[in-house]
C-alpha cells in the first residue's frame, strides 16, 4: 500500500481523539460554506442558460463546462469530506466509483481553462478570423475532446485497478475513509498518478502562458484593441491562478503525508481540515465570482438571480 494510504490510515485513527462537539462544528461549518457556494455555482449555471447570449457564446458555453466540473467536484468532495470525518467506511467497488468521477471532472477543469485561454488568445491575436475559428461547433468539437481525453484517463485508472489482486483480500471493507489517493492501490497505480498529474499539468501550464505571452506580443502592435488585450490578459492570469489553484489540490494529500511525520496527529488533523476549506473547496467557487463580478454582461442578471427575485421573462 503507498505512503498515501498509509497516511490516510493515521487521519482516520485521529479522527477518534477528536470531540464528537468539535467533529460536529467543524463539519457543520464546512458543509455550509459548500452549500453557499453550491448556491452561487448553481446559479451561475442558471444564469448560463436563461439568455440566448449566453448559450450562443464560445466563452460562455466553455464557462459553463468549467463550472458544471466544479460543481461535481464540490459536491464529490464534500461527501468523502464528511463520510471521513464520521468514520464511515465503504467497500473498494463504491470508493472506486466515486474516485474515479472525481478523477474524470478534476482532468476537465484544468483542460477548459486551456481551451479558454486558447480562446482569448485567437480573441487578441487574430480579431478578424475569431468569428470563423472560435464558432459554437468548434466549440462543441472542443468540450467534446477535453471529456474524451478525461474519460481516456479514467479509462486507464480502471485497467489499473482491475489488475489489483482483490480476491486476495479478507474483505472488500476499505480499512481507512475513502479517498482518490486511497484507491492508488499498487506501485504502478501510483507512479501513473504522479506522472499523469506532472504531465497534465505542465502542459496546461505551458499553453496558458504561451497564449499570455502571444496576448502581450499582439498588445504592443499598433494596431490592437488595447482594452480587450488588458482585459484578456487579466483573464489569462486568473486562468493561471486557478490552474495553480487545482494543481494544489492535487498535493493535498502528499503535502500533509510529510507534514504527518513532523506533527502531532491532533494538529495534523486540524490542519486537513484547514487546508481542505482554503484549496479544495474554495477554489470550486472561484470561477463563478471571477467572472460573476468581472464580466458585465454576467454580473447584472447573475445579481438578479441571486437576491432570488422572480423572472421577469
Amino acid at each position: 500500500m503507498s505512503y498515501a494510504t498509509q497516511f490516510h490510515t493515521n487521519i482516520t485513527v485521529e479522527l477518534q481523539y477528536q470531540g464528537l462537539l468539535e467533529r460536529a462544528i467543524i463539519t457543520t461549518l464546512t458543509t455550509v460554506l459548500c452549500c453557499v457556494f453550491l448556491f452561487i455555482n448553481g446559479t451561475m449555471l442558471f444564469t448560463l442558460r436563461s439568455k440566448p447570449v449566453f448559450y450562443e457564446t464560445s466563452r460562455y458555453i466553455l464557462l459553463y463546462n468549467l463550472l458544471l466540473a466544479d460543481t461535481a467536484q464540490l459536491v464529490q468532495s464534500q461527501v468523502l469530506y464528511l463520510l471521513a470525518a464520521y468514520r464511515i467506511k465503504l467497500t473498494y467497488p463504491v470508493c472506486g466509483f466515486l474516485s474515479l468521477f472525481a478523477n474524470l471532472v478534476t482532468v476537465v477543469s484544468p483542460l477548459t481553462l486551456v481551451v479558454m485561454s486558447l480562446e482569448r488568445y485567437v480573441a487578441v491575436c487574430y480579431p478578424l478570423r475569431h468569428a470563423t475559428i472560435i464558432t459554437i461547433r468548434s466549440t462543441g468539437v472542443a468540450i467534446i475532446v477535453v471529456w474524451a481525453f478525461s474519460s481516456l484517463s479514467l479509462l486507464i485508472r480502471i485497467f489499473l485497478l482491475l489488475n489489483f489482486p482483490f480476491d486476495e483480500l479478507d474483505s472488500l471493507l476499505m480499512n481507512d475513509f475513502c479517498s482518490a489517493v486511497a484507491m492508488l492501490l499498487g506501485p504502478l497505480a501510483d507512479d501513473y498518478d504522479q506522472a499523469y498529474t506532472c504531465i497534465l499539468f505542465v502542459s496546461a501550464g505551458v499553453a496558458i502562458i504561451s497564449s499570455y505571452i502571444g496576448v502581450m506580443v499582439a498588445a504592443r502592435s499598433a494596431s490592437a484593441d488595447k482594452a480587450s488585450a488588458q482585459k484578456a490578459r487579466n483573464t489569462l492570469l486568473l486562468h493561471l491562478v486557478q490552474l495553480g489553484l487545482s494543481l494544489f489540490s492535487t498535493m493535498f494529500n502528499p503535502l500533509l503525508a510529510g507534514l504527518s511525520r513532523i506533527l502531532s496527529r491532533i494538529v495534523l488533523v486540524r490542519i486537513v481540515n484547514f487546508f481542505y476549506v482554503c484549496i479544495v473547496i474554495s477554489p470550486r467557487c472561484l470561477s463563478a465570482l471571477i467572472y460573476g463580478l468581472r464580466d458585465q454582461t454576467i454580473k447584472p442578471i447573475l445579481m438578479y438571480y441571486l437576491c432570488c427575485r422572480p423572472s421577469q421573462g
